[in-house]
């Protein structure tokens, strides 16, 4: 439930982004100093970083910093392609997603508890979905306020997660450099220590007109705020979220047809309760495949009639599930995920089946209504039934029962 005043705001940052989606691509440069730009340099790996070479710097001064890192031309049509495939994951953990560049975001989780769980349960699905599905490792900071997000993001990284409680906000940011707020660069940075004032809690002390008198009006009236973590914006997206989806890691174990569909029958049965909750409802049904080859593929349907039904959406994927059966038993498989794309404003719109009841939107959300009250294992559906807790617990993390962890039989059949 939201709490006023929560750490709810996440700031998610993909780490060197264009250097890790070089060491995703090419196996040989993972663990290597890697420089991406010859003449001046786009970013660098936090392995090329640690011998001091920095984003903006050039080629040669870098060159001369770690001689033995592998420079590389940028690739941008990979990198656009990660960004999508990172925001879409993003879109599916939050309904207010916010972008500051293509590896960076602000996202309110506020009033996702019973669905999705606490902000720091979304943020470590997240982590771990960003990793699995696009392969890239991202650094997440939650606070209160997005300033204070993003300051935490960026003492957590590489590869992290910090949360910073309401009531530890003073402790963790005036301790501080400067430097590490939002909007501190290096000439404000100069001018302030230039005064003796090195650390946060120093330019709290200070009273606004004096920071003023330091770096500017506008300036010191914005570092003032921060310093004290004022900071009023909201997390503001600027367009309805295009998908709603999930997704379940497998592992290297090799499933039968039937098991592969009680994950379908999850995560289709998790999508399509978000969807009602948002009251949106699709055409697009997206099926999302790993193999074990690591290889990616997509198959999707478009349904004639827009519609939230479990059962609609379901009958699609699993028919999507089957016309991939035959490359699945070749390969393998590893990571299944279902999306529902062509999202519009609406009440589960019925689509008209003979294998669905008329009143099916309405048991759909009578069923919504008692997971809800009672947690989701107070129901659960008999294709999922002894399937182990793998489809419970880790398929939907959270979707859990609030009493005690959820177990792979429900106290109903579906």
């Amino acid at each position: 439930m939201f709490v006023p005043g929560e750490a709810s705001i996440l700031h998610a940052d993909v780490d060197a982004f264009f250097a890790s989606v070089e060491q995703r691509d090419d196996p040989r440069l993972r663990g290597r100093p890697v420089i991406v730009g010859s003449g001046v340099v786009m970013t660098a790996s936090y392995e090329a970083r640690a011998f001091g070479v920095r984003g903006a710097m050039g080629g040669a001064q870098a060159r001369r910093l770690c001689p033995h890192a592998v420079v590389v031309e940028p690739r941008f049509s990979a990198y656009v392609a990660a960004s999508r495939a990172v925001f879409e994951v993003f879109e599916r953990a939050a309904p207010v997603v916010e972008a500051l560049s293509m590896e960076e975001a602000f996202l309110d989780v506020s009033g996702l508890g019973r669905i999705s769980g606490s902000p720091t349960e979304i943020a470590v699905r997240l982590r771990r979905d960003v990793r699995e599905w696009v392969g890239l490792s991202i650094t997440i900071g939650v606070a209160r306020t997005k300033a204070l997000a993003k300051v935490a993001s960026g003492v957590a990284k590489p590869d992290g997660l910090l949360v910073v409680p309401p009531e530890r906000e003073r402790d963790f940011l005036h301790p501080l450099a400067v430097e590490r707020l939002w909007g501190v660069g290096p000439a404000t940075a100069r001018k302030l220590h230039e005064r003796g004032i090195t650390t946060v809690g120093e330019l709290a002390r200070l009273t606004e007109t004096a920071l003023v008198s330091i770096i500017g009006r506008a300036a010191g009236r914005h570092v003032h705020a921060l310093a004290h973590n004022r900071d009023p914006r909201r997390v503001r997206s600027g367009r309805r979220r295009r998908s709603v989806g999930s997704q379940c890691a497998l592992g290297r174990s090799s499933r039968s047809p039937a098991a592969l569909d009680g994950v379908v029958v999850g995560l289709v049965d998790r999508v399509t309760r978000r969807m009602r909750a948002g009251g949106r409802i699709g055409r697009t049904v997206v099926l999302r495949l790993r193999f074990g080859d690591f290889s990616r593929a997509t198959r999707s349907r478009t349904i004639s009639q827009a519609t939230a039904a479990t059962g609609t959406i379901l009958v699609t994927a699993r028919a999507l599930l089957a016309a991939a059966m035959p490359t699945i038993e070749r390969r393998g498989v590893t990571l299944l995920g279902i999306t529902v794309t062509n999202l519009e404003a609406g009440a589960g719109v019925q689509l008209e089946l003979p294998l669905e009841h008329p009143d099916r939107i309405a048991l759909d959300a009578a069923l919504d209504e008692v997971r809800a009250r009672f947690g989701s294992a107070a129901l659960t559906r008999a294709a999922l039934l002894h399937r182990g807790s793998r489809l419970s617990a880790s398929l939907l993390p959270g979707d859990r029962d609030r009493r005690r962890p959820m177990s792979s039989g429900g106290a109903a059949g579906r």
